[in-house]
């Protein structure tokens, strides 16, 4: 086998492959951008298609757990449960909770209840209620009547509370201790509770009713001697979590204040849980990308959605598209004669409407993105709405002078050039203007302005294109 992999070498050498082969064979099953080689998806195919589950098992040991869920998610639909069946104990707990969420409903439908609850029980809390949450309710709740009763009351406890929720999103598992402890005291403490949890940056420091009154980092307890108070050590300042805050609304402030982990509060402002940055990684991604997706009409646009969903959701929009196509249809119609005076006009109109809806969509795109991260506010929206309109006066004046002479190079009509271009400059402020007013009156009448902006500014600049050319060509052409 070479170095990279060649495709044209057999991975899998028989049944004598040995432990080392085995390793190295492990450690070429990524590419350099640390996804896995399709020469090792198809040795443990193959594999599992022969019936050899002991070498697939062999190939696939090795690998990281979200190495084993992007295998699973690689694997085609159909072979997918005889390859999770051959892997057996390797598709764990870690693996379910990094899989995609349709390819872990198709696993989970295979596992029996107990196997499940053995599985969330081995996980922190908003992973195991991340597994069980889409469930249906029968068998969620077979699930949650195997496990222990205390896993489940927290699960129980975390799904009541609203879905993409802080409360959802939480870890019931941290460590708090009370202020009048020592640095010696907490370490000790640390080290004599085998039951607390293991995955932590920062303690809470709390009062006698379990409100956090302040924190402090592992570093600093390891560091300072073991006779000052917690009192004196930690820092009192610190950003709480509402246990109902929207998840976003949890990035956003991970990001704009650094956080390692964070508290979660209820409404009497009693510590009951953590929100920990990886978690928070996870939903960053999510949202910006549901926030792209939504501005195209793609639905989720995920891979594994199954097709009849995903036909449904694009449908829906490429539907509303057709009516706001309609309606610039009927702008053109009311200039019929106009066309047919000067033909070339239909040739150009497509030009005008399409430069507006570029520009449209590369305002809408930054108005939608500073909307999700806050920084368009009720004290800056003149502002943005001015500027944005000020570098659409400018695109536009420059597109209208380029397409003006480009056109009358071509076409050798000075009326038609000065027409063509004075109708790519109104167009383009008016993209301008729709790109910002759309999704701000959206989102002030709290409607997510991702989910439908783009049709309305679509119909904007199609439409108002369409007349800005045609009535401007109907007064001085005609």
């Amino acid at each position: 086998m070479s170095e990279r992999g060649d495709p044209a070498e057999p991975l899998l050498h028989g049944a004598d492959t040995d432990e080392e082969t085995i390793v190295e064979q492990a450690e070429t099953s990524l590419d350099e951008d640390d996804r896995l080689k399709p020469e090792f998806l198809s040795a443990v195919l193959d594999a599992v298609e022969d019936g050899d589950s002991e070498t697939a098992r062999d190939l696939v040991s090795p690998l990281h757990p979200a190495d084993i869920a992007d295998l699973l998610e690689l694997t085609p639909s159909e072979r997918r449960a005889d390859v999770a069946a051959a892997l057996g104990d390797l598709v764990g707990a870690e693996v379910l909770s990094e899989l995609n969420d349709y390819v872990r409903d198709d696993l989970i439908g295979a596992l029996a209840p107990e196997q499940l609850a053995e599985f969330a029980a081995e996980l922190d809390t908003d992973d195991a209620v991340a597994i069980i949450e889409d469930m249906e309710e029968a068998d969620q709740q077979a699930v949650l009547d195997a496990m222990e009763p205390e896993d489940r009351a927290a699960i129980e406890s975390a799904l009541s509370y609203p879905e993409e929720s802080a409360g959802r999103l939480m870890q019931r598992d941290l460590v708090a201790v009370p202020e009048h402890m020592t640095v010696g005291q907490v370490i000790d403490y640390l080290r004599d509770n085998a039951d607390l949890t293991r995955d932590f940056w920062e303690i809470y420091v709390v009062d006698a009713a379990h409100r956090p009154i302040g924190y402090c980092q592992l570093s600093w307890i390891l560091t300072c001697p073991r006779g000052i108070s917690m009192a004196d050590l930690m820092k009192r300042e610190q950003t709480l979590i509402p246990v109902d805050m929207d998840q976003e609304e949890v990035a956003l402030r991970f990001q704009k204040y650094a956080l390692i982990s964070a508290a979660v509060v209820d409404s009497a402002n009693r510590l009951v849980g953590m929100i920990t940055v990886d978690d928070v990684v996870h939903i960053i991604a999510e949202e910006a990308g549901e926030d792209i997706l939504r501005l195209s009409g793609a639905g989720e646009g995920d891979i594994n959605q199954p097709i009849l969903m995903t036909v449904r959701t694009r449908l829906v929009w490429l539907v509303v598209n057709l009516g706001t196509a309609m309606i610039a249809a009927s702008v053109v119609g009311l200039f019929e004669k106009t066309i047919e005076h000067l033909a070339l006009l239909a040739a150009l109109m497509g030009i005008v409407s399409g430069m507006g809806g570029n520009a449209g969509t590369q305002t809408l795109a930054v108005m939608v993105r500073a909307i999700a991260t806050n920084q368009v506010t009720s004290s800056n929206t003149l502002r943005m709405i001015v500027r944005e309109f000020r570098i659409a006066a400018t695109n536009g004046s420059v597109l209208g002078v380029l397409i003006g002479i480009g056109s009358y190079l071509i076409y050798g009509q000075p009326g038609l050039s000065l027409v063509f271009g004075t109708a790519v400059l109104i167009n383009n402020m008016v993209a301008g203007l729709a790109g910002v007013l759309i999704p701000v009156t959206l989102d002030r009448r709290n409607i997510d302005p991702a989910v439908s902006s783009a049709v309305f500014v679509t119909m904007m600049t199609d439409s108002l294109g369409f007349f800005t050319f045609l009535g401007l060509a109907t007064i001085f052409l005609t």
